[in-house]
């Protein structure tokens, strides 16, 4: 029984799909102006263990995942630059040249943690039509009014408002949560279509009913998701930093247009802090994959380090954490790689895992198991097959290396049998020498009174 906790209601829920076995989820994506930070992927992970244990339990998942490419400014009070515009203008590219670049370095961030792709990516500028459509619905219900920079959400002509990051409305004033625009009713008011400027042409902009322009951030993933995901749907899934604005919001939008709840399940993951500062790229202070790959860390050894703390709570990044992480996973990578083929393993602690990752995906509990079977006296065999089994959720690459780790060349295989055959000759002197040479072709022999056992050396 798989339970969840819902940011909505603020406890753990039992989940149960809108259809039997069949799970729509939308997960917010970046913002394609810069490259996405350890921070900013440590969501994706969470998201992406959530997927992994959703289709563990047999669900099948369609997952949607937006590309924000126009619309997000630089202050959540709809002021400011538009991201994405700015950074074309620094670089002397356009738009389209900044989004694709940095989707491509996101896209490749992903496959270098094993992390599932969506089945959907949608980019916001190639659904304007369905963001004024939305706009248009509103606007009939009576939810919209015009200022001078752009068409509005009055938030006061929603009853429950603010219900998902539980806002005192009536105590809010302006500034308390975000500036005020001239012209705004109220201060949690939000624009759902920008008016381009009078005196100069945006390199981004769209005609509308309302005039040129472009849409206001969060009404491109009310749009999107529900045009691929219907309404309501099943799970939405972002950083805690989405709950007071951004996915208020959305919900908002979705349920002042069609009059009925728009999302069953909210799930948000906390932050990565760097010396117990939230990393921020308006800030400076954030670290990219690259950097950790650089200085020679598996990326896998941060999807490990993320593995270890539930997403729910914070996470203090440090090199000293992430070098643990990295030891950690190379210790589990040289275990196995000693590890006969699988056969079906022990349902105990399949039973645990699987008990453990339904408990709102409780990653270091699972983690904890993986080295109780391990250290467990269970045959070699029995425990490789379980451990497979458990990488579908935790997403290690265990079966790649393992696989990997077997295909020892022949010339190394000989050298083993040379050592071996020195050793019982007690030439103890050559022997070395041999051990020596294995290790610098990056092996590693262990004597075991079964025989020799060849390990290949983990960078």
């Amino acid at each position: 029984m798989l339970k969840l906790y819902n940011t909505l209601t603020r406890q753990k829920e039992v989940f149960k799909p809108i259809k039997k076995k069949m799970v729509g989820l939308y997960t917010c994506g970046p913002t394609v102006y810069n490259y996405a930070h350890i921070g900013n992927l440590r969501t994706y992970i969470f998201e992406d263990i959530l997927k992994r244990v959703l289709l563990y339990n047999g669900y099948r998942v369609k997952h949607v995942m937006n590309i924000t490419d126009v619309g997000h400014l630089v202050s959540d009070a709809d002021t400011g630059e538009d991201k994405i515009e700015k950074a074309a203008q620094e670089a002397g590219q356009s738009p389209q040249e900044i989004a694709d670049f940095y989707t491509k370095s996101f896209r490749r961030n992903l496959k270098d943690l094993n992390i599932l792709e969506p089945n959907i990516w949608c980019k916001a500028t190639e659904h304007i039509k369905e963001q004024i459509a939305l706009i248009k619905k509103l606007e009939k219900k009576g939810f919209t009014y015009k200022i001078e920079d752009g068409i509005y959400f009055d938030t006061s002509k929603l009853k429950d408002y603010g219900k998902l990051a539980k806002l005192d409305i009536s105590g809010l004033k302006a500034g308390a949560r975000i500036e005020m625009v001239p012209g705004k009713k109220n201060p949690t008011d939000f624009a759902l279509w920008k008016f381009s400027p009078k005196d100069k042409k945006r390199l981004q902009e769209w005609p509308s009913p309302w005039g040129v322009g472009f849409p206001g951030w969060h009404i491109e993933c009310a749009a999107m998701s529900i045009k691929y995901l219907g309404i309501p749907f099943d799970i939405h899934c972002g950083g805690i930093d989405h709950i007071p604005v951004h996915h208020t919001n959305e919900i908002a939008e979705a349920e002042g247009a069609y009059g009925k709840k728009f999302v069953n399940y909210w799930l948000h993951g906390e932050f990565l802090l760097l010396d117990k500062e939230k990393m921020a790229k308006s800030a400076g202070t954030f670290i990219t994959l690259d950097t950790l790959i650089e200085k020679g860390f598996n990326p896998l050894a941060f999807r490990y380090l993320c593995l270890t703390t539930h997403y729910r709570s914070q996470l203090n990044f440090s090199w000293e954490s992430l070098e643990a992480a990295q030891n950690a996973l190379n210790n589990l990578y040289q275990t196995i790689s000693t590890y006969k083929a699988p056969y079906k393993g022990p349902i105990e602690f399949e039973n645990k895992f699987l008990e453990a990752i339904n408990d709102d995906l409780d990653t270091p509990k699972a983690l904890a198991i993986v080295w109780d079977l391990i250290k467990s006296p269970l045959p070699t065999s029995a425990k490789i097959d379980c451990l497979f089994s458990f990488d579908r959720v935790l997403g290690l690459r265990l079966r790649e290396f393992w696989q990997e780790a077997r295909k020892i060349p022949k010339s190394i295989i000989k050298l083993v049998e040379q050592r071996e055959a020195a050793r019982k000759k007690q030439d103890f002197k050559k022997a070395d020498q041999l051990r020596i040479k294995i290790k610098e072709k990056g092996y590693l022999v262990e004597d075991t009174p079964q025989g020799p056992i060849i390990k290949k050396i983990i960078l």
